[in-house]
């Protein structure tokens, strides 16, 4: 099992228990991506942190396609 494997997994779970209890899943993502935060925050400065979520949302956009560069 993958860690996206065991992610998804978990994820899917708190959607669900999210879903059954009448919380909103805009709160249970923003309570999710703090916890994520604290985490990385844990290991890794705050430049590289920001450094990632920047990564992340520069590149959410689905229909967007990506240059990739040739060796």
């Amino acid at each position: 099992m993958s860690a996206s494997d065991i992610a998804r997994y978990h994820f899917d779970a708190a959607l669900k228990q999210a879903d059954a209890t009448g919380l909103d899943r805009d709160g249970l993502c923003r309570a999710l991506l703090g916890l994520v935060v604290s985490q990385y925050l844990v290991t890794r400065g705050v430049a590289d942190v920001q450094s990632e979520l920047h990564f992340v949302a520069d590149n959410c956009d689905p229909d967007t396609d990506f240059m990739f560069m040739r060796p």
